[in-house]
């Protein structure tokens, strides 16, 4: 019995909304064209669709992200690691309650290696015409930070492996939503050649028209809703055809006002978030291109909350200053929009002293930077707490003491440090210590009352 088959399918959304009218309007219709037709259709969503730089998905801790999923008939999605490592334990396990599709994660377990009950390994779903559509899927291996959080995360090929053999004899089809990457997803359909299609994320890849990679046909549709991935496939009980292509949402029709949409989220979120923390009697400014009140505050702050024997951050976290009166979590979030927790890392005097004589360089101030949680432009100039650096003497001082090359000390900073290339001696440390769920503007906040305590 030949059957056609209709998916749609997004990607590290990343609260980017100026998109989602289109989108939302595009799957609407689609939907209701293809089941006029008798023929099935799924919906699909591969992970960070939710980011908490938006004061929408911050104010509702990503639930009004879920709802906007209802809203477009998702049939099933996965989650990146912008719901699993960026929202404390309690909002990601409350995150779906009130979801009308399905989560699928299969490598995501509680303590004791337990599933949530809001989470599927797998799904079959039977088409029409009684065909089997088996749909997976794993996510990016941050075992060491679910685990702060409470989570545990297993190795995601193995776990593939199991769900694999579970689907193999009983369905038509099998799909993988993979939050993995586009070299995980090409060993994937490697070492997997059962899987029919793999849909990617995680590093924002784009395929026009999918690519096959063995047995294995691989689609992907970037990032921020810029595309809409669809693919068409044609059953005979196994897949003979499948056709992948991107539509560009640009290209869309406009239904309704896609700025007034976003600013009415932005104003939700603001709404959500204007509780005073705070108040200010002196303005706090910031500056990307020298030390500045805000940036010498927070590394401050990180040096209290982390207690290392000293702190090293770029000012370009610093988004927007702090005005004289009150300051609200809104005003806070504006500020520090990132999803970056604070942390420690073990390095030896003389990787302390390379590493500190390293971010004296001006070369810094209009690096641009993208990614790792970073939500901002540029580095900007670097600034410390409990450390005097003096690079044309050559000599640093901790506590009023030379630094000495072989002793062991600890560096507050940011994770951003620890998963980028900017300092190989942070990214080479043994020992890193991460601070979670914590975010900056939460130590930020944290530190702003105690002034005023």
């Amino acid at each position: 019995m030949k059957e056609k088959i209709h998916i749609y399918h997004t990607n590290d959304l990343h609260s980017h909304f100026e998109n989602w009218p289109k989108i939302q309007s595009f799957l609407a219709k689609r939907k209701v064209f293809h089941e006029s037709k008798g023929e099935d259709v799924f919906i699909f969503d591969c992970g960070d669709f939710m980011d908490r730089w938006h004061p929408f998905t911050e104010g509702s801790m990503g639930k009004g992200n879920t709802a906007l999923l209802n809203e477009s008939q998702y049939t099933a999605i996965t989650i990146g690691n912008n719901e699993g490592i960026t929202l404390p334990f309690h909002d990601l396990d409350s995150l779906y309650q009130e979801a009308n599709f399905d989560v699928v994660v299969a490598n995501l377990y509680l303590p004791e290696y337990k599933r949530p009950d809001w989470v599927h390994p797998y799904v079959i779903y039977e088409t029409k015409h009684g065909q089997k559509i088996g749909v997976t899927a794993v996510t990016t291996y941050y075992q060491k930070l679910y685990h702060l959080l409470g989570w545990e995360l297993t190795e995601p090929f193995t776990e593939l492996e199991i769900q694999l053999n579970r689907l193999k004899d009983e369905t038509d089809m099998i799909i993988v939503l993979s939050h993995l990457g586009i070299h995980d997803d090409e060993k994937m359909a490697e070492l997997f050649p059962q899987i029919d299609l793999i849909i990617g994320a995680h590093t924002h890849h784009f395929f026009h028209e999918g690519q096959k990679a063995h047995n294995t046909m691989m689609a992907a549709a970037g990032k921020y809703g810029r595309f809409i991935g669809y693919i068409e496939v044609d059953l005979i009980k196994k897949p003979v055809k499948i056709l992948p292509r991107l539509f560009e949402t640009a290209s869309l029709p406009s239904e309704k006002d896609e700025q007034r949409f976003v600013q009415e989220l932005e104003n939700i979120g603001k709404k959500q978030l204007d509780e005073t923390v705070t108040q200010l009697h002196n303005s706090l400014e910031y500056s990307w291109d020298k030390p500045s009140p805000l940036a010498n505050l927070l590394c401050e702050a990180i040096h209290e909350w982390c207690n290392p024997d000293c702190t090293l951050i770029n000012s370009g976290l610093i988004l927007t200053s702090l005005q004289i009166g009150d300051v609200t979590k809104y005003d806070i979030h504006q500020m520090l929009p990132h999803p970056i927790n604070p942390c420690t890392v073990e390095l030896t005097g003389a990787e302390l002293k390379e590493v500190l004589f390293h971010a004296e360089d001006e070369e810094w101030i209009d690096l641009g930077v993208i990614g790792l949680g970073f939500r901002g432009s540029v580095m900007g100039a670097f600034v410390h707490y409990g450390v005097v650096v003096d690079k044309k003497e050559q000599q640093v001082l901790i506590k009023g003491f030379p630094i000495d090359p072989e002793k062991t000390y600890t560096l507050g900073t940011t994770d951003m440090f620890t998963f980028g290339k900017f300092f190989p001696e942070i990214r080479r440390s043994e020992v890193k210590n991460y601070f979670m769920p914590e975010f900056l503007r939460d130590i930020m906040e944290w530190k702003l009352k105690r002034m005023n305590d």
